[in-house]
């Protein structure tokens, strides 16, 4: 039963997840949107740092309600969704592909013109807008075979397949479900410990995620990328190192106090490395990514190929751990060079542009088609 609910709460979050970066998107200011959709990011964090702070409470409760209590609690965030999700304005642009116009204006006359019903920003947004949809809307088929049907869409959707494969596989799943076996390795033993630097991390990714959203537009999403890459092979070779250092001292009967604080420091130091990218970017990349037609499908092309990287690293992490020990991060280090490589061929820059502007921006993928023939 407890598996089976698992499983339902992954299929419920995929829709939550790809309705709400879309409609986060498409209501935010056009200077703002690159910060809602990484803030949206960023606050995943704050359930992470409920779920550690609970377990403190939790984990030392001699009996099932150790793990029963945290599982119930998982319904309070889904009562408040509930309770609050007939709140929220609809997606202007799909009430324009709707005909509802009217109630389009007065969406953004609301969000983007602060009640000015005469502003030239939204008579602007509103041409835009409906002349865009109605190009989109005659050349679209409106079919998941629609995502292969051009050469521009191919490229958007093995790059989306990837975008979904990187947010799991760079290390994070490795350095966060099996945070307690590296501690393990670093000299952590107590669950007093490991808790408490699990609450500690969470704290700090929310930090700096939250800092990194807020300072996301002063930058060019391939250069945000590609700094994310760099840096974290460099974290993942340094724990490499630290964790080979102490793996040494304990076959020799002894220990190593200063590799295990080595370690521990990269392991915080991830935490701003991958968030540069993969977490501010993600849903802020897709968006700009996709036209509005399939925009929701390629955000769902992501989340699957996200959640079957994460299924796979999250089955193969620990039996990799347990047979190879620290050497298996090196394996992190040549796989996150390839990210590096990936987002420096095939990643367009797409920042600078409205979400119209974007949708039919040919040199986003037909000068490489060009120039490659």
């Amino acid at each position: 039963m407890y598996i089976i609910a698992r499983m339902l709460l992954g299929a419920g979050i995929l829709f939550c997840i790809i309705s709400g970066a879309a409609l986060i998107a498409e209501l935010g200011h056009p200077k703002e949107r690159a910060i809602l959709t990484s803030l949206f990011n960023s606050s995943y964090f704050i359930g992470q740092i409920l779920a550690s702070a609970i377990a403190l409470g939790t984990t030392d409760i001699p009996s099932n309600w150790a793990w029963r209590i945290p599982s119930l609690l998982q319904i309070c965030p889904s009562l408040l969704q509930i309770a609050t999700v007939f709140l929220l304005p609809e997606s202007p642009r799909f009430l324009i592909s709707r005909d509802r116009d009217e109630e389009a204006r007065e969406v953004l006359v609301k969000y983007h013109a602060e009640g000015d019903a005469s502003s030239i920003l939204v008579q602007a947004e509103m041409v835009q807008i409906r002349e865009t949809i109605r190009t989109e809307m005659e050349a679209s088929k409106q079919t998941w075979l629609e995502l292969l049907s051009t050469y521009g869409m191919r490229r958007r959707f093995i790059i989306t397949i990837f975008i979904g494969l990187f947010t799991q596989l760079s290390g994070n799943t490795l350095l966060s479900y099996y945070s307690g076996v590296l501690f393990n390795m670093m000299g952590y033993t107590s669950n007093y410990a490991k808790t408490r630097i699990n609450l500690a991390n969470a704290c700090w990714g929310l930090m700096n995620a939250t800092a990194i959203a807020l300072i996301i537009t002063r930058f060019k999403r391939r250069h945000m990328y590609m700094l994310s890459a760099t840096c974290m092979c460099l974290v993942f070779i340094a724990m490499t190192i630290s964790l080979e250092r102490m793996q040494v001292a304990i076959d020799a009967g002894g220990s190593n106090a200063a590799a295990g604080i080595s370690g521990l420091f990269w392991y915080f130091a991830f935490s701003p490395c991958y968030n540069i990218g993969n977490n501010a970017l993600t849903y802020t990349y897709l968006v700009e990514l996709w036209p509005y037609s399939h925009r929701s499908r390629g955000i769902g092309v992501q989340q699957i190929f996200g959640k079957l990287g994460g299924f796979f690293s999250t089955n193969v992490n620990s039996i990799a751990l347990a047979a190879i020990t620290w050497k298996y991060l090196a394996i992190y280090c040549g796989w996150i060079f390839f990210e590096f490589c990936v987002v420096f061929v095939l990643y367009p820059e797409t920042s600078g542009r409205t979400l119209e502007e974007l949708a039919f921006c040919k040199f986003l993928f037909q000068f490489l088609a060009r120039t490659t023939r």
